[in-house]
């Protein structure tokens, strides 16, 4: 058919691959205090020309969506400076703890800005937040059986954190402000959008808790 691309084996099965290229040099050019600025030089080919990238190197991070036994989920409304805006996010935090596994992370994040804990985990995505900028990878989890942390080991919030609010939303409300663009939040989106299309079987195929996660730049 005219201007129907060609398929190929290769392409019938979509998935992201590690694909190496010739480093020539790297350099940090900003320390932050969160994260850097590298400048990498680099050729795609070996007798291609070099070419120079600066994005941010970034530990990586992990999001939770929290369920209930009702079906609902809790969005969490923090300000964020850099868009001036108040956005309904999800749990997440930064993987800045060396060696801790990521789900452990998530747990922890979900307890610190939700005074929740979750006996059932599940993987519902892995993300790179903006690829052509950053190297930050997010894993996003689906939480269920969730119980109250008690109130003598919950955690102090302060700064933006201290004006979190929560808000318990239906799983097709979430999805409703996603497709009508309430939301903006690129773990919550994503979170949202992959509960929903895993809600059809019963989120029977979702991966566990501890599934590979070779894209993060530590597995690589």
């Amino acid at each position: 058919m005219p201007g129907t691309p060609e398929t190929t084996p290769a392409a019938r099965q979509v998935s992201d691959a590690p694909s190496p290229r010739r480093l020539l040099s790297s350099e940090k050019v900003y320390e932050g205090r969160i994260w850097d600025v590298v400048s990498d030089t680099f050729q795609l080919q070996d007798s291609g020309d070099a070419l120079t990238r600066d994005y941010i190197d970034h530990p990586g991070a992990v999001a939770v969506l929290p369920m209930n036994e009702q079906g609902e989920i809790l969005l969490l409304k923090q300000y964020r400076h850099p868009v001036g805006m108040d956005l309904w996010e999800v749990p997440a935090g930064l993987l800045d703890v060396e060696g801790e596994d990521f789900v452990v992370g998530a747990a922890r994040e979900l307890a610190e800005e939700a005074d929740l804990a979750a006996a059932t985990w599940n993987v519902l995505a892995d993300v790179f937040n903006s690829p052509g900028s950053s190297s930050e990878a997010i894993r996003i989890y689906l939480a269920r059986d969730l119980t109250e942390v008690p109130h003598a080991e919950r955690h102090e919030r302060t700064d933006e954190e201290a004006e979190i609010e929560f808000h318990w939303i239906s799983l097709d409300e979430a999805v409703a402000s996603v497709l009508a663009g309430r939301l903006h939040n690129p773990s919550a989106v994503v979170g949202i959008l992959a509960a929903a299309a895993a809600r059809v079987d019963g989120y029977a195929r979702l991966r566990p808790a501890d599934a590979a996660w070779p894209a993060h730049p530590s597995q690589r």
